[in-house]
């Protein structure tokens, strides 16, 4: 029986155009997240099923605190829902939580709420799933690049022998496989700061297609894209 994931182990998905689906259909952007969060809701299961190892979702960058408050609070709310609502199924379903970026400097009901998932995903091993909340790629490589200077100040590490993997273990994705594919929604050819230095050898699958819209069948078209793709590292 093929593999359904073609070898991905580890996928992250930038989750963009939920503003652009609600203004399509002359709905209010706060519809459009809320039919994003049923997207998160449709694609989890499907990764699960499927055998991925490991899904990093981008739902809030360190530089979404510039829109509007109204707009803030509407995704505020719908965070708080999608915990209380999909915990259940998360311990069920075998599914690890882990959340990177700096979640804590959120609404302290919030970051309660994510501890206790975090808490009580611990143990599960089907697959982990990655929500990076108030995250940056830039303030991780600093807070990874302070980590390894604060060891070698208190002689714990010599500079001379600092290695890539110094670096990748002070990362939040630690723990988690490398990064095999890395996939953007709606049209834009950017990261957003997003994973730059686990991005260094995935494969990029970018798609016109807005983030309430994209299920199973747009996961897999991005997966067999990147099965039929040979991955060289820079070997040759």
């Amino acid at each position: 029986m093929p593999d359904p994931t073609y070898g991905a182990r580890h996928i992250a998905i930038i989750m963009d155009g939920n503003g652009r689906w609600a203004k399509r259909k002359h709905l209010p952007r706060a519809l459009g997240h809320k039919k994003g969060v049923e997207a998160v809701r449709n694609i989890v299961r499907v990764a699960g099923k499927m055998g991925i190892e490991a899904m990093t979702l981008y739902a809030f960058s360190s530089e979404n605190w510039n829109r509007p408050d109204e707009e803030i609070s509407d995704l505020m709310g719908l965070l708080r829902q999608y915990i209380q609502s999909d915990i259940e199924e998360f311990v069920e379903n075998g599914i690890r939580l882990k959340v990177i970026g700096n979640y804590k400097a959120l609404d302290d009901d919030i970051v309660g709420m994510i501890d206790n998932a975090i808490e009580r995903t611990a143990a599960n091993d089907k697959m982990t799933l990655a929500v990076a909340l108030n995250y940056g790629a830039q303030d991780e490589l600093l807070r990874a690049t302070q980590e390894i200077a604060a060891a070698v100040k208190n002689g714990r590490l010599d500079p001379e022998e600092i290695e890539t993997g110094h670096i990748s273990a002070a990362l939040d994705t630690a723990d988690l496989p490398p990064l095999d594919l890395l996939i953007r929604t709606s049209g834009e050819l950017r990261l957003s700061n997003f994973l730059l230095w686990q991005a260094a050898y995935s494969e990029l699958y970018f798609t016109d297609v807005l983030w309430p819209d994209f299920d199973q069948k747009e996961l897999e078209k991005a997966l067999k894209s990147f099965g039929d793709r040979e991955r060289r590292f820079g070997g040759r």
